[in-house]
């Protein structure tokens, strides 16, 4: 079983005969990136998206509670704490604060959480 993204990376490629420039052109990044990223770096997270549909699973596991479900949407979605602040109605900086943990969003906004999730 891999045990970080660039190994999940690697394996489907080799499944594949990809060579990594082919699947940077997959991407959108350079082969250098797929090295990189084969050889322990994590990715960006805007590249996400993209590495989800070539590996056509999400290589992470989804946590139970709603914050860790909300930054797992974030992560596998590729989305900046802008863009999810715009998709939720919510300041960036909020959701900073609840994703990093430094602030636990009180039952109101738990249960705003839940709601946009399930949508």
């Amino acid at each position: 079983m891999p045990k970080n993204i660039g190994e999940h990376i690697r394996k489907r490629r080799l499944d594949l005969g990809l060579f990594q420039i082919e699947v940077a052109k997959m991407i959108g990044v350079t082969e250098s990136t797929i090295w990189n990223w084969e050889h322990g770096r994590e990715p960006e997270l805007i590249h996400i998206p993209k590495i989800v549909e070539l590996l056509g699973y999400v290589p992470f596991e989804c946590p139970e509670d709603p914050i860790g479900k909300l930054r797992y949407f974030k992560l596998v979605k590729g989305l900046s704490y802008e863009r999810l602040g715009e998709l939720m109605g919510r300041d960036p900086e909020q959701l900073t604060d609840w994703l990093s943990g430094r602030v636990k969003p009180c039952k109101k906004n738990t249960k705003v959480i839940r709601e946009f999730l399930q949508q």
